[in-house]
């Protein structure tokens, strides 16, 4: 069969994360079913994992030209992991690719999570006496259950995912073949030159869409998500609805503009809704202080930033509820809302505190797995802290993360630049600081410079405790609108403030 994947990605440990991936010399047995039996478990719910045998690794990086399987060796493994999965208790069967690679060929075993699960193979698959195992991965690692980390695997079993579950009313009539084409070049799969409208059943076994028993095989729900043109057909309102309050919501709710409701597959939302706001709503604005030629260019909203929470809202969304994705747009911020909340693995304080949202379940890990593959999700946990690190370049502030005790909702709030909405003719800084327009960090700067006008930016930066970027973006902003200037030289000179008078 040939992989749903490019094996490049998996040498490269790209789009799928190190720790779904195993690089194994030779064929080992012994180890290498340890971590079948631990990708089957899955018990993060990560969605399986890849061993590549036939495949050299150093510090976890695959050895380029791989060293590969002697040709005449390949039937053998086969036959052995043929004989071999018979053991798995309860039966398991990982689905085997030969690739050609740097010349020579590979054995990549492809194991997705188990439907029976948990799982559990023999200490030593080649020995008589077989003394049965529970394994799971812990980092890299394929480790033995034991203790706690049984027990959770035991409270997993039958516990599948929305999107990887059997759905009987799809069927393969609502497949387009169009869309599922465009996926497999896009991510340069040797499946994408199989003949997909005569074989559409046979494709999709070898991408894991299809559950359930040989008489009566069901697509997976994350098939219609992908590659159905109307899957709201399935997973009624699943759609995104934007809408605009140009005065802000409170202050004048009858004022509002209602964008075209977004439907289609998972992918054609993210897209349409990043087309969308990056045509209508994101802006750039350009300041040029007098005393430097540089110019301070920033974005009301990073585009960085909204892609991430868009994709987050989309990938990680209960397509079990009848419920939108809404984005409202007000002068002041961009609110995004999906439902339901984050997974209960996560602490009140991490959300709280809008870091780093590590889950040990992903809601729609398939999901996840396909937008990875496209480049629109990157996993591991990094859309929070990316969301944040954009902004933070740009110069905004943080966004903020809501949700109720019932996990019912996931709402983020993500701050227009501060500088944006600022009239930069003010007469006085006096009327800036009535007004209350300018920051707190701005005011904390204009305060170093009265204290000691020879100030350096890199000081300012320590003291304050942000990057030396920061301190130069509100430098920027302050000489442009006149409240500060520099007098002489970039070393000798010093700072001077605008008459408060």
């Amino acid at each position: 069969m040939a992989l749903p994947i490019n094996i490049e990605d998996l040498l490269n440990k790209q789009k799928v994360e190190s720790n779904r991936i195993e690089f194994k010399k030779g064929w080992n047995p012994i180890s290498i079913y340890h971590s079948i039996c631990a990708f089957a478990n899955d018990i993060d719910n990560i969605g399986g994992g890849y061993i590549l045998i036939g495949v050299e690794e150093s510090a976890g990086v695959a050895v380029r030209p791989v060293k590969g399987i002697p040709i005449e060796q390949l039937d053998k493994i086969q036959r052995e992991i043929v004989n071999f999965n018979n053991l798995i208790d309860p039966f398991y069967s990982p689905r085997l690719s030969v690739e050609e690679v740097d010349g020579v060929h590979i054995l990549v075993v492809w194991v997705p999570s188990g439907y029976n699960r948990p799982y559990a193979v023999p200490k030593d698959i080649t020995a008589k006496h077989k003394q049965y195992s529970f394994y799971i991965r812990y980092g890299t690692s394929s480790i033995e259950a034991k203790g706690e980390r049984l027990d959770d695997l035991r409270e997993l079993a039958n516990r599948v995912p929305f999107d990887d579950r059997g759905n009987s009313a799809i069927h393969l009539t609502d497949i387009s073949t169009t869309l599922l084409r465009d996926y497999l070049v896009t991510i340069s799969s040797r499946l994408a030159t199989e003949d997909i409208a005569g074989n559409l059943m046979g494709v999709l076994d070898q991408m894991n869409l299809l559950d359930g028993p040989t008489e009566n095989r069901m697509l997976k729900n994350v098939a219609a998500m992908m590659f159905c043109d109307q899957p709201a057909r399935f997973f009624p309102v699943s759609q995104v609805e934007i809408v605009t309050f140009p005065d802000g919501r409170e202050t004048n709710p009858n004022n509002l503009v209602e964008a075209p409701v977004i439907k289609g597959p998972v992918p054609y939302m993210i897209r349409e809704t990043l087309n969308y706001l990056r045509t209508n709503v994101i802006k750039e604005q350009i300041i040029k202080p007098k005393d430097d030629e540089r110019s301070m260019r920033f974005f009301n909203y990073p585009y960085q930033a909204l892609e991430e929470a868009v994709v987050n809202a989309l990938y990680h969304r209960n397509y079990q509820l009848r419920e939108p994705v809404e984005i409202t747009i007000e002068p002041e911020r961009i609110t995004i809302l999906s439902h339901a909340g984050p997974d209960r693995s996560i602490s009140l304080k991490a959300i709280k505190e809008a870091r780093i949202l590590r889950s040990r379940r992903y809601r729609n890990r398939r999901l996840g797995e396909f937008l990875k593959e496209l480049e629109l999700t990157e996993g591991r946990a990094t859309g929070i802290p990316t969301i944040q690190e954009e902004l933070r370049k740009n110069g905004s502030g943080k966004a903020v993360i809501e949700t109720d005790e019932d996990r019912t909702y996931f709402l983020i709030d993500i701050p227009c630049h501060p500088y944006w909405h600022q009239d930069v003719e003010k007469e006085s800084l006096n009327d800036m600081v009535e007004l209350n327009i300018l920051s707190a960090r701005q005011k904390q700067i204009i305060q170093l410079i009265q204290d000691a006008p020879h100030v350096s930016q890199a000081e300012m930066a320590k003291k304050l405790n942000v990057s030396r970027q920061t301190v130069y973006r509100d430098i920027a902003y302050l000489s442009s609108i006149e409240m500060i200037a520099r007098e002489g030289s970039k070393k000798k000179g010093y700072w001077i403030i605008a008459d408060l008078q």
